[in-house]
């Protein structure tokens, strides 16, 4: 996990620190380091996440840079880190994006790959107002919407990252998957 984290270049240091406090001596069953770089106004930004997975908890820690501010005039980076217990993770969702499937041999590696986890605590809320079929009524119907868990979500593409990272982050969310299931 040390080598991908220096790999990236971006403030090893500061990056190592939160994830080895986060981790707090516990065995690494798999990581993923995403680095993306942002475009911010005439400056580039960078983020770093890292997803960590230890026998009993999922650990997420994010990395950002900041130009000097009222507070810090100084630039300078921000790291969160979020430790869930595995138990409380409720869904692990994977998307997988394949070009051309139709003309696609299978297995067709995947161009982009999604994950999306829950665990309850973050939800969005999608409101839109509610109608009826009568072209002719105003009335006010009120609204209808969605409560969704999107706690974290994380996109990863050939194009821009590799296809070794799509594939390491299928791994990732594999073996979170099958950690996370009734009973582990």
């Amino acid at each position: 996990m040390q080598a991908a984290i220096d790999r990236t270049g971006y403030y090893p240091e500061v990056v190592s620190d939160s994830v080895g406090a986060s981790v707090a001596g516990e065995q690494v069953v798999s990581f993923f380091v995403h680095h993306e770089p942002t475009f911010d106004r005439d400056e580039v930004r960078r983020h770093l996440s890292v997803l960590v997975l230890t026998p009993s908890r999922l650990i997420i820690v994010h990395t950002d840079e900041h130009a000097g501010d009222d507070l810090l005039p100084e630039p300078y980076t921000s790291t969160s880190s979020e430790a869930i217990r595995l138990s409380a993770v409720t869904s692990v969702v994977v998307t997988r994006m394949v070009t051309s499937p139709a003309k696609a041999k299978c297995p067709t590696p995947p161009a982009e790959a999604v994950i999306t986890l829950g665990w309850g605590g973050v939800s969005r809320v999608d409101l839109e107002p509610a109608g009826c079929e009568d072209p002719q009524c105003d009335a006010d119907h009120g609204y209808t919407g969605v409560l969704a868990s999107d706690d974290f979500s994380l996109r990863v593409s050939a194009a821009a990252d590799g296809t070794d990272a799509v594939d390491r982050l299928l791994s990732f969310a594999a073996q979170l998957s099958a950690r996370t299931h009734a009973g582990a």
